[in-house]
């Protein structure tokens, strides 16, 4: 079978997303030392934001489902596109007039994250039909390799911009990701099946359906109830990193920038990895071995001035190398065992069960900050990340090698 990166519509996919994903590495850093050095937030106020991004996931996160399986999924990831170019545009325009303001932050965040559901849940439901169910595996590992290299540069990217230009500028480039993105999916050739026109069963029946779906299989409820729990308490981590990395650590965001490239590095061989170690061990077996990797972020509340700082690198490597062979995994599988029809309303499930939690925890994360400090924060987070592999361990896939088709 020919290899997916010799076919012109997956490279334009990839291609595309991959500078969108560098432009959203880089805001994802930038927004919250906008935040800390320009606005002069606090670690609660820094957790509110990080709340905002995420907080669509509960607001729309099921309904956005029902929507995709209406539409045409390409269309739907190009108009997401084009509204968040305007929406993250706006930061270096207000800045430049001189009326940026924390609300305003709080404000693009929120609506670039309704935005971003919509694309990623499209997106998800798209690439199947782009390279078929027996490609899903290698497509997926190639997105999430370009995404993971993309977190290798964009933080370093971001870094050196706000510390040369400021946070501001270095939003403008998330904003001209997004139009390179959405280009690069106007190119795109190949037809898209027009999808089955809507039931008489309203938007609550649709929901419940894909409800049911996920809630109703062990091995999604296992791997819903996981990365919940994980994401969980890594976004109490990250509501409160960047705060602790200023205001504790004392350092400089070029710095910063390198640090969490290494969390991108560890991604990039979880990547190169994943689809080798699931032919070995089994798709399960290596699923499992990603979330115990993850272990390895234990070492970040160690981190100290100086040369102490390597171990917010170490434990960010690990993270990203744990993480992404496990999500590669676990979302090939989801893939091939949903049917077309159900495709949106299974990804929008999943990700409102498991990205759901995430605005809960960066508050939980700000607030604790303030009553028990930066550090112990921290410890809180990492410590409770290990909690999730307990779902793994009390579902059948502790006796299981490879996932079950569909």
């Amino acid at each position: 079978m020919p290899r997916l990166g010799g076919e012109r519509d997956f490279r334009l996919l990839w291609g595309g997303q991959s500078v969108s994903e560098v432009g959203s590495q880089v805001t994802s850093l930038a927004f919250p030392l906008v935040a800390v050095e320009v606005l002069r937030a606090s670690a609660f106020e820094v957790g509110i934001l990080t709340a905002c991004s995420t907080a669509a996931f509960l607001l729309v996160g099921l309904p956005a489902g029902a929507w995709v399986d209406r539409l045409r999924r390409r269309r739907v990831m190009m108009a997401a596109d084009a509204g968040r170019m305007i929406a993250v545009g706006s930061i270096p325009v207000a800045y430049a007039l001189g009326g940026l303001t924390l609300v305003q932050l709080y404000v693009t965040a929120l609506a670039a994250g309704i935005l971003t559901v919509f694309f990623d849940v499209a997106y998800q439901s798209y690439l199947p039909g782009l390279v078929g169910p027996d490609r899903l595996v290698e497509g997926n590992a190639k997105l999430a390799g370009s995404a993971q290299v993309a977190q290798v540069a964009g933080p370093s990217v971001a870094g050196g911009l706000v510390q040369a230009l400021g946070g501001p500028a270095a939003v403008a480039v998330d904003a001209a990701s997004f139009f390179v993105s959405s280009l690069s999916l106007a190119l795109i050739a190949a037809p898209e099946t027009a999808p089955d026109p809507p039931a008489r069963a309203g938007l609550r029946a649709q929901v419940g359906e894909g409800l049911r779906f996920v809630l109703g299989h062990p091995t999604l409820r296992a791997i819903a109830g996981c990365t919940g729990t994980s994401n969980l308490f890594s976004s109490m981590v990250a509501a409160v990193e960047v705060v602790f990395l200023v205001r504790v650590v004392h350092v400089r965001a070029g710095i910063i920038g390198l640090l969490f490239a290494a969390g991108g590095i560890g991604g990039v061989m979880g990547a190169l990895t994943a689809s080798a170690l699931a032919r070995r061990f089994g798709g399960v077996r290596a699923t499992m071995a990603g979330m115990a990797l993850t272990a390895g972020g234990l070492v970040i509340p160690l981190t100290g001035p100086g040369a102490g700082a390597v171990l917010f690198a170490v434990g960010s490597f690990f993270l990203g190398l744990g993480a992404v062979i496990y999500n590669i995994n676990q979302v090939s599988f989801r893939q091939r065992l949903c049917p077309p029809a159900l495709l949106g309303r299974m990804n929008a499930t999943m990700r409102f069960l498991v990205w759901g939690e995430m605005p809960i925890g960066a508050v939980i994360g700000g607030s604790l900050a303030g009553g028990i400090g930066l550090r112990n924060t921290l410890w809180v987070g990492v410590a409770g990340q290990l909690l999730a592999v307990l779902w793994l361990l009390a579902s059948p896939m502790r006796r299981m090698r490879d996932f079950p088709e569909a």
